[in-house]
């Protein structure tokens, strides 16, 4: 998929359309039918693991680096397999069109949930895949476990547990599974359906011919059922189960005291040789995210060259040092997990020679980012024509800038760069998310990828994620009329006239209302 010229589209699915205040596996169908009537190959989304309240629902702090997140769940699926019934999907009051109300869609969907555990529970026979699966899932007794416990300790984080249960004491956890066993049943369903969903949704993308672009995050959630399962892949303190330090970034271009995103840092080697269980645990979850993806993005790559190491006591990430990763035999060490399974490279930040020898010996493709490209000077080699490689992919923007008419309207972003912008594009600026569009599109990168907001021309108010700022991230919908018939053929024929179009069959106009949202 990464070797010829082709195109995509960035959103998540809880971003998606759909009647219950969030996107999910079924309005995951209807947007494939969208992209392969406008000529897409490829759909790239976020993280799809459960995210957490206290977090702000971030796709990159989940409850388990394996755990399907429920709110992606889709009502109607439910209804059709006879596990709900049609007044179930009603609900009390109307969900905004625009941005996702966590806690209503959470507090509405659990109540759905239970219902159709227990309708589960009658009926349970017709469901001959339901025990294959629990068999097959490594991680699932644990995840289901861990989010069992948490309800019994009012979700206090695991490190706050009585301490043989936090220490995961065999005998404790025995004792703790048998008093838990409805609960233990009832998320081990819950995922059962997840997965059951997303098989549906994979093979409509088979069907449309549209790879999948996954995200795995280099780190996990402290607070999660792998750290809590694996405390010896994780460089943690056994007195007090605290990090001894924490991941983040140094001052950069986001954030001036640089981003402290306190997630445990990996014990890559115990008496000087590799962490078996936590390679064993990396295998996992490769295999795991090549099940449910054809590519897969790795977020922060350049932590396995080296990464930057905050003392667990800093309040900000100014203060923290680089610490030399695991490098090439990392990969080489789980090279037969990764077989089949593309990998892109996120080489953004500060990137030095040692990231980018890495990334170039393993054949990765980096990212280019075109909202970079203006703030230096003609060898800014974000700059098209400064790309030096076809083995890249290149996006307007990502899930953590602004959206293009956003960075182009921001004050603070330099006139000088809005003036190059333009210059570069031949262009007066009124449509400069379409100019970016076609810049990302005409440049030599294999795979150009675009945020569905800058498909649509938004701004700000349509922005993503916000590092460093904790509230209002990862919110945002789009309106089922805005994926129209005139956004089709618009990006159908860009596609079409850079050599990126997908064939397709051509099955006649349509408008939004027939792609089915």
């Amino acid at each position: 998929m990464l070797l010829q010229r082709s195109c995509g589209i960035l959103v998540h699915i809880t971003s998606l359309p759909g009647p219950y205040g969030v996107g999910d596996l079924d309005s995951a169908c209807y947007f494939l039918d969208f992209l392969e009537k406008a000529g897409q190959s490829s759909w790239q989304f976020l993280p799809t693991v459960p995210g957490v309240d206290v977090f702000g629902n971030s796709p990159y702090m989940g409850l388990s680096a394996f755990a399907g997140n429920p709110l992606l769940i889709s009502p109607d699926l439910l209804y059709e397999k006879g596990l709900l019934e049609k007044r179930d999907l009603v609900p009390a009051q109307p969900f905004s069109e625009y941005t996702v109300d966590f806690n209503a869609v959470t507090h509405f969907k659990e109540s759905l949930f239970l219902k159709a555990f227990r309708q589960f529970e009658v009926y349970g026979h017709f469901f001959d895949d339901y025990d294959l699966f629990c068999k097959n899932q490594a991680w699932l007794d644990d995840y289901a476990l861990f989010m069992s416990l948490r309800e019994k300790y009012e979700l206090q984080p695991w490190y706050k547990w009585p301490r043989k249960i936090a220490v995961h004491d065999a005998k404790s956890l025995a004792k703790a599974s048998g008093e838990l066993e409805d609960r233990i049943k009832y998320h081990k369903f819950v995922q059962y359906i997840f997965f059951e969903q997303w098989r549906r949704m994979r093979q409509a993308a088979k069907k449309n011919e549209i790879s999948l672009i996954g995200d795995i995050p280099i780190y996990v959630g402290y607070d999660s059922a792998d750290v809590w399962a694996n405390q010896g892949c994780f460089d943690l303190d056994k007195r007090t189960l605290k990090p001894k330090n924490v991941a983040g970034v140094p001052p950069d271009y986001f954030s001036d005291t640089g981003q402290r995103w306190g997630n445990p840092l990996y014990k890559w080697k115990v008496a000087a040789k590799p962490n078996e269980p936590l390679y064993q645990w990396w295998g996992q979850r490769f295999v795991h995210i090549g099940e449910m993806v054809d590519v897969v993005r790795i977020d922060h790559f350049r932590g396995f060259a080296s990464y930057w190491q905050v003392p667990e006591k800093e309040e900000t990430a100014i203060h923290g040092k680089w610490v030399k990763g695991p490098g090439a035999f990392f990969f080489k060490r789980l090279e037969k997990k990764t077989r089949g399974l593309d990998i892109i490279a996120e080489d953004l930040g500060v990137i030095t020679p040692d990231v980018i020898k890495l990334r170039d010996s393993l054949g990765f493709p980096g990212m280019k980012i075109l909202q970079f490209a203006f703030d230096s000077d003609n060898k800014n080699t974000y700059l098209p024509h400064n790309f030096d490689d076809t083995n890249a992919v290149v996006y307007t923007g990502t899930h953590d800038n602004d959206t293009t008419v956003g960075w182009y309207y921001d004050d603070s972003v330099p006139q000088r760069a809005k003036e190059r912008a333009r210059r570069y594009a031949n262009s007066d600026g009124q449509m400069i998310h379409r100019d970016f569009i076609r810049m990302a599109y005409s440049s030599v990168a294999n795979l150009a990828v675009v945020p569905l907001q800058d498909v649509l021309g938004f701004g700000s108010d349509c922005r993503m994620n916000r590092p460093s700022i904790p509230d209002g991230n990862w919110i945002w919908r789009c309106a089922s009329r805005f994926l129209s018939d005139e956004i089709c053929h618009y990006l159908r024929d860009e596609a079409r006239f850079y050599g990126r179009e997908k064939d397709v069959l051509k099955k006649g106009e349509s408008d939004a209302q027939s792609i089915g949202f």
